[in-house]
């Protein structure tokens, strides 16, 4: 089985006008994505952001959760937090991960947005059950990764489909159905 990791980006990233811009870092993504994660088996769940200020921010979050208060107020939150990792962009992870798991993973690409030949969760699944190399799933902020990093992705996953044409799912939300499709009981 593949070992998977998760990176939620903040840059680059599309505003609502498709500008490029860098997204806030927010304290619920945080936890929730790293609690969803542990419990699906990610090895590592990383927060990359280009702004040292907001990295600082992420690890007095972290710290909290780990050796503050909250490390004794809730013990399954600091165990979830054990598998969060900062970092300062893309090839950051990508760096982090090569040192981990011996090889460059597979990166696959997520939006929310429809488009052609994209890789259904079915098939990801598959690959995730048989493949011994390692996954990397990239989420993004905002409205979404922009251009040139989902270019560097190997795969495009499909997007998640509601039952309307509302589609704006919070990421921890997304993440949590992403990683339960992927990684859950069936």
């Amino acid at each position: 089985m593949a070992e998977l990791y998760l990176a939620l980006l903040h840059h680059p990233m599309l505003d609502k006008n498709g500008q490029v811009v860098t997204t806030a870092l927010t304290n619920m993504d945080i936890h929730d994505i790293s609690r969803s994660a542990l419990t699906y088996g990610v090895r590592r769940f990383y927060v990359a952001h280009p702004v040292r200020a907001l990295r600082v921010l992420a690890q007095k979050i972290i710290d909290h959760w780990q050796t503050g208060y909250g490390a004794s107020y809730n013990e399954t939150r600091k165990e979830a937090l054990e598998i969060v990792a900062l970092e300062t962009d893309f090839d950051g992870v990508l760096l982090s991960i090569e040192r981990d798991a011996g090889c460059r993973p597979q990166v696959v690409a997520t939006s929310a947005k429809p488009s052609c030949g994209r890789l259904s969760f079915t098939e990801l699944r598959w690959r995730l059950e048989n493949d011994q190399r390692p996954y990397l799933l990239v989420l993004g902020t905002g409205w979404g990764l922009a251009p040139e990093l989902i270019a560097r992705c190997d795969f495009f996953l499909e997007p998640i489909e509601g039952t309307g044409s509302y589609n704006h799912l919070s990421v921890r939300s997304a993440a949590a159905i992403m990683l339960d499709r992927l990684r859950g009981q069936r």
